[in-house]
């Protein structure tokens, strides 16, 4: 069940990230990296075991982000790119203080749902700086080895187009590696053995590593729909 819901969502955050962009265009890779953003960083307080590890949720919907960000950089360049991580940012540091007000107000006593928020989200803050850091280093690190690989196909191919494939999968590989080792070593360290821990960030990676491979065909859809804007 597990393995499916995880396909499910990752259909869903991939096939989102088209939707907004062939609805609203550059706008809604925006709005569309804020949506993913709040989402994964409440699932990602979830352990799940499934595809026989256990893991972290939220892997594929901050995959969507990775995927939105190289979208910008695909069709709209570094500078938009940037914007997007900043919307990712400014959408994180918004939820991190929303959910700490959250837990502090004092209900009524006909409330029935502060114990359920108080206990997911009094245990957050750590999660959700230590994901806030994660997302602003890896995003960092993506936009800017992706222009630097596509400056490099760019000269090796004559064509500013060509090898889409390659900067895209090794910008996101890396800085998703990146992204999990500073999440998971900071959000769980302390409630992990050391062990534990590096089985948890070994596995969420092998999951970042299908999903970055599994995104490729939705940044070649990405830049079919562009065109097809462009032409219509």
């Amino acid at each position: 069940m597990n393995e499916l819901l995880l396909i499910i969502t990752l259909l869903v955050s991939f096939g989102g990230t088209l939707v907004f962009l062939k609805v609203f265009g550059k706008g809604g890779l925006f709005a569309w990296i804020g949506i993913a953003t709040v989402f994964a960083n409440i699932e990602v307080t979830i352990v799940v075991r499934a595809f026989g590890m256990e893991q972290t949720l939220g892997n594929t919907l901050f995959a969507a982000t990775f995927l939105a960000t190289d979208i910008l950089s695909e069709l709209y360049g570094k500078k938009e790119a940037n914007k997007g991580v900043l919307a990712g940012i400014f959408t994180s540091l918004t939820f991190i203080l929303l959910s700490f007000m959250w837990v502090h107000y004092i209900p009524s006593e006909n409330d029935w749902a502060s114990d359920f928020v108080h206990g997911l989200f009094s245990n957050t803050p750590r999660m959700l700086l230590s994901s806030l850091i994660a997302y602003i280093v890896s995003e960092a690190i993506d936009v800017n080895l992706y222009h630097a690989w596509w400056k490099l196909t760019e000269n090796k191919t004559g064509s500013h187009t060509k090898m889409l494939w390659f900067r895209n999968n090794f910008s996101t590989l890396i800085s998703q590696l990146i992204n999990i080792v500073i999440f998971n070593f900071g959000a769980f360290w302390g409630i992990y053995g050391l062990t534990e821990l590096i089985a948890i960030t070994g596995a969420c990676y092998v999951i970042y590593i299908v999903t970055s491979l599994m995104d490729t065909p939705f940044i070649y859809l990405a830049r079919k729909i562009s065109s097809e804007k462009q032409n219509g």
